[in-house]
Parts: structure tokens; sequence; C-alpha cells
């Protein structure tokens, strides 16, 4: 008998979603109107790529590239429908070492503090050549401050810097080495998935980085695309298995898309998919260009979703894009599959 009041509460969880099922998203509570689904994209009038979110004491703070060219801005939202702005979470000063191209914001927590890696070039760069570089503050919404940039430097450009703390405390920094290939016929951007040990009070890295991804897959070397990349990286692990998930083609053409690859240890080797890609286009929802993602779980820790972007105008598909979150299943066998792209009500994530 001592266990009835969360039967209780469990049996009314159900009723609960059983008449979201048949009546819709909306139910009346004790007088009060409260929304219990949301729909793709999320954000409302919020437009980003490289999407972020960090899930901390139940609520959603999202961080993404944004035309600010100056840092990183943040919003809040407990229900995924409901969106508070919090200002700058990173903004340049005069003594910052970045000063252009603010790139793919992450924030993750970590020995009680919060790191924020993200990438950026000096503002006298004269071509393009970007570093990874990490903030910390006290807060999820900042403001962050200047910690180490760059993190490190080996003379490569680097963007869409993924820090992964794995379930022994040990951290680590996954990055894209980005350039240019040649080929007899065409000249396309590059992007390849590299991986990296860091010093336990996140002061720079040990040890040579390795490569993790690079593309190899059919899908992922179009002719008629721009770039031939894997690029922004994301590591979980569930059981004994990491996953790696990553984007591949180019940002601003319909055919972007998600993959994703496991190994046993964080630096690898890693197996892709032969399912890949995860995500796709789907011209008949609107959906156009899905990539850069991360992986986050419900308030209560029950269930996994994938956040990414999408165009907002699949019609001039490019670099103004929209948030979405979707509900990600690891299979019995260990495959992933996502329950998406939706452009439908869903249910809000458990715990909330």
């Amino acid at each position: 008998m001592n266990d009835l009041p969360a039967l209780i509460r469990k049996l009314f969880a159900i009723g609960l979603h059983a008449a979201i099922l048949i009546f819709g998203s909306k139910v009346q509570l004790d007088g009060a109107t409260t929304g219990v689904t949301y729909t793709n994209p999320v954000g409302g009038s919020i437009t980003m790529g490289d999407p972020f979110m960090l899930v901390h004491d139940r609520e959603f703070f999202l961080y993404g590239t944004t035309a600010v060219n100056e840092g990183f801005k943040c919003w809040s939202s407990t229900n995924l429908v409901n969106w508070t702005s919090h200002g700058f979470a990173y903004r340049k000063s005069a003594q910052s070492w970045g000063g252009n191209t603010f790139w793919a914001p992450e924030v993750v927590a970590y020995r009680g503090r919060f790191y924020m890696v993200f990438s950026c070039q000096p503002a006298t760069n004269k071509t393009f050549s970007a570093r990874i570089c990490l903030a910390v503050a006290d807060r999820p919404e900042g403001p962050f401050e200047d910690l180490h940039a760059p993190l490190f430097d080996n003379g490569w450009s680097c963007i869409d810097g993924h820090l992964f703390v794995d379930t022994d405390a040990t951290p680590y920094l996954f990055f894209d080495k980005v350039g240019v290939i040649q080929t007899p016929k065409k000249r396309y951007l590059s992007g390849v998935v590299y991986g990296v040990k860091l010093k336990s009070n996140l002061s720079g890295i040990e040890g040579e980085p390795v490569l993790c991804s690079q593309a190899d897959q059919p899908w992922e070397t179009p002719e008629d695309g721009r770039s031939i990349c894997n690029e922004g990286s994301f590591v979980f692990k569930m059981g004994k298995t990491y996953y790696l998930t990553y984007s591949a083609n180019h940002y601003a053409e319909p055919f972007y898309g998600i993959g994703y690859a496991t190994a046993s240890s964080p630096l690898g080797p890693w197996k892709k998919s032969p399912d890949n890609p995860l995500v796709h286009q789907v011209p008949s929802l609107g959906v156009s260009g899905p990539g850069h993602n991360c992986v986050i779980k419900s308030p209560d820790g029950t269930e996994l979703f994938m956040v990414y972007h999408t165009h907002a105008d699949p019609a001039k598909p490019g670099g103004q894009r929209v948030v979405n979150i979707d509900r990600l299943i690891v299979q019995p066998d260990g495959r992933l599959k996502l329950l998406g792209p939706t452009r439908s009500p869903q249910p809000l994530p458990s715990g909330l």
C-alpha cells in the first residue's frame, strides 16, 4: 500500500497521454490551460544553425550559430514551446583572441562549472583559418569568459568543437580539420573529424589527434556537391558502445544529412553504419538539409532526443536555418533510429 501514491501518479500520466492522443494538444488542469506537445521547428522566430541544447535542472538551454558575428546568445525553455532570451551567453571583448566567424557553440557541465567550446578566427585573418576556443561560466546562460583561446594550435584550421566527458570522467575533444580537396574535375571543401584526449583541467590536449571519421560512403561524396566532408561530430555512450554522429555534404545543400558510427572506445576505431544516412531531406514534409546535431536526454533521463537544424525555407536552402528536436531510439541490436523528421505535434520529453 506504500506504493499507492506512485501508482496513482503513473495511472494519471497514462490517462493524460491517452487524452492528448484523443482530444488534442491542450488539456485543462486546475483551471489553467497547459501545453503538452511541441511542434518542429521549435524556437518560434529563433533562426540558427549548428544548434546545441543543454538540459539542466529540467530546463532546456539553446545555443547556436547566428548572424551575430560577435559571440553567442542563449535561450531557455521548460516546454520547448515558450522561450526566454538571455542575451549574449558569450560576447567577444577587446582582449579576446577571437574576433570573427563565431561558429557552433557547445556547453558542458564539468567539475561544478559550465564550459563552452566553439570555433572562431582572429579579426586580422585575411583568409579563413579558424581555431577551437574554450570559455567558462558559473551558469548555463553565462556570461562565459575566455579561458583558453585557442585551446590548441597544430597549424590546422579547425571548426565544430565537441567536448565529451566519458563515464570515468575523462574529457575528450572532437573537432573538424577543414580545408579543400582538388579533384581532376572540381574543387571541394573538405572536413575530417579528429578526436583527442584532453587534460583533466581542460587546459589543452594530451597526445596527437586521432582520425575518427572522413567522407567515404557514397552518400557523402556526391559529384554535384560543394563539400566532401564529415563535420559537426557528437559523441555519446550507451552501455559499452560509443556512438559518433556527424553531418556530411555542404550545409547549404538540401541533401546535407546525418550519419553515425560506433566504437568500443572514445577514439575508435569507428565503424560507420551501413544504414546511413540516419537523417536526410524529406521534401514532402518541407524538410531540407537536416544536419549538425547533438543528442540529449529527457529531464528524467528515460528518453533520447536528437537536436538538429534544417533549412528555414526549403525552396531557398542556405544559411537561414531552424531548430528541430525528435526522439532517438537505440534499437535492441544497437542500431540508431530517429522517429522523424517530424512536423506534427509531439509529446513533450518525459520528466517535464
